[in-house]
């Protein structure tokens, strides 16, 4: 037998060889996905089982309603389309302010990661923005942007900016300049360090800070309707606070809830595909 053909026939015995191996490795991966599935459907039955137990027994109804009654309240809202109208209101709002605070931060943070004068000019004004509370913010933009949804872009594109801004910033900083330098000696321009170098090498840290910023995003929409609106899901919460209706609150909180998990899954996946270069 030839050289190569020997060569051939061992690496073919090696395939053979670790196929078992590899598919024991997957079989766990499918038991321990399964596993976790579970017993996070077994955490949520025995904390509605709880908060069944405690609702009327244990502690008043007008303190923590029932889950059968915010079960009822959601489905009500879905059926006369409560749900739907003021819940697009509030996630136009939070588009519209991560958007706006996510591109002038990500810019930003580039801008000030590559050029460090500009960072040292501007770092104490930054830290006095960032120690300022955001929530304080919102009395401001109302007064500037009226009680519509400008006020509300205007709280989540502030918060928003801040996070993606620090990550960013921090990401560029981070770059190993040895592959700058090699870029450039390999005749690439600046377009070119920051096309091939300074973004990828940002992304884990841009993303980390999408993925944070996605929820304060909403916690800014929803801060700017409990301080002034007459729409949305924040809206409808205030107004049943104002009411001592708890089934409505509760309701309202349940619904904001499940979209923040659904934006964080969605993110999670475009994480996996931007860093699917990492091992």
């Amino acid at each position: 037998m030839s050289g190569v053909a020997q060569q051939a026939a061992t690496l073919g015995g090696e395939v053979r060889a670790s196929t078992p191996a590899t598919a024991a490795l997957a079989a766990a991966d499918t038991r321990h996905r399964w596993f976790v599935l579970a017993a996070r459907l077994v955490v949520g039955v025995v904390f509605v089982s709880l908060w069944y137990a405690a609702s009327g027994n244990w502690i008043d109804t007008l303190l923590i309603s029932s889950p059968d009654l915010v079960a009822t309240r959601l489905w009500r809202w879905l059926v006369d389309g409560t749900l739907w109208f003021h819940l697009s209101i509030t996630l136009l709002a939070t588009v519209l302010g991560f958007t706006i605070g996510g591109t002038v931060g990500f810019v930003s943070g580039l801008l000030f990661g590559r050029y460090n004068t500009l960072a040292e000019i501007f770092d104490p004004y930054i830290s006095a923005l960032y120690s300022i509370p955001k929530i304080a913010l919102a009395p401001l933009f109302i007064i500037w942007f009226g009680i519509g949804i400008e006020s509300k872009v205007a709280v989540s594109a502030a918060i928003v900016f801040l996070v993606i801004f620090l990550n960013t910033y921090a990401g560029v900083r981070e770059v190993n300049p040895l592959y700058v330098h090699t870029t450039r000696i390999m005749g690439g321009g600046e377009a070119a360090v920051l096309r091939h170098v300074i973004i990828p090498s940002a992304a884990a840290w841009v993303i980390t800070g999408l993925k944070v910023s996605v929820p304060y995003a909403l916690v800014g929409t929803v801060i700017g309707e409990f301080m002034s609106a007459n729409r949305g899901i924040g809206f409808l919460i205030s107004q049943a606070t104002g009411l001592f209706n708890t089934t409505s609150v509760y309701a309202g909180i349940i619904v904001l809830a499940i979209v923040g998990a659904l934006i964080n899954t969605g993110l999670k996946h475009l994480e996996n595909w931007v860093l699917r270069w990492r091992p």
